[in-house]
């Protein structure tokens, strides 16, 4: 893998493209639980192979080259974000994100609709943590923050969570 990445590195066309295909559906899913539509999450995996081909030489750790690709992906999202802020959804498609072997799909929009009341940081965070399964230093490397702040966000957005939950009557 860290060969690839320092042909890529080099201007190997051919073997950056072998690792960007390696994490694209990774990358669509972060996009996706930002933005909740397929084009809007197609366009931001487009964006990250053209930023991260643009700069892949700034790349300083090769065995970190998928929490890059996050990062980006990430950034893009909030960049997609505050661009379309004054559009409205009329109609929300949840159903692309969830997965099909979930059996009770209520409570899966409602978690999403929980997670779409956190801000930036925090549902950056708890995604990275929960859906992702990173580390909280690897978090906090991703978001560039030190590593008690990557975990009181984390648990200052659980608290929030448990609150709207308990307030739905979902959790007690």
């Amino acid at each position: 893998m860290n060969r690839l990445v320092k042909k890529a590195q080099k201007g190997d066309d051919k073997a950056f493209l072998k690792l960007f295909l390696k994490y694209e559906q990774d990358i669509y899913r972060m996009a996706y639980v930002y933005v909740k539509n397929k084009e809007d999450a197609l366009d931001i995996v487009q964006e990250v192979a053209y930023r991260s081909f643009k700069k892949i030489h700034t790349l300083q750790k090769p065995e970190f080259f998928k929490t890059w690709l996050i990062k980006i992906a990430i950034s893009c999202a909030i960049d997609c974000l505050r661009k379309n802020k004054n559009v409205v959804q009329l109609k929300p498609d949840y159903e692309g994100y969830i997965a099909s072997n979930v059996e009770d799909i209520p409570l899966s929009l409602f978690l999403h609709q929980l997670l779409d009341e956190l801000n930036e940081d925090e549902k950056s965070i708890v995604i990275l943590k929960f859906y992702e399964g990173y580390s909280f230093k690897e978090i906090a490397d991703m978001l560039n923050i030190p590593l008690g702040t990557s975990k009181s966000i984390l648990y200052r957005s659980l608290d929030k969570l448990r609150i709207q939950a308990k307030g739905a009557g979902i959790y007690e």
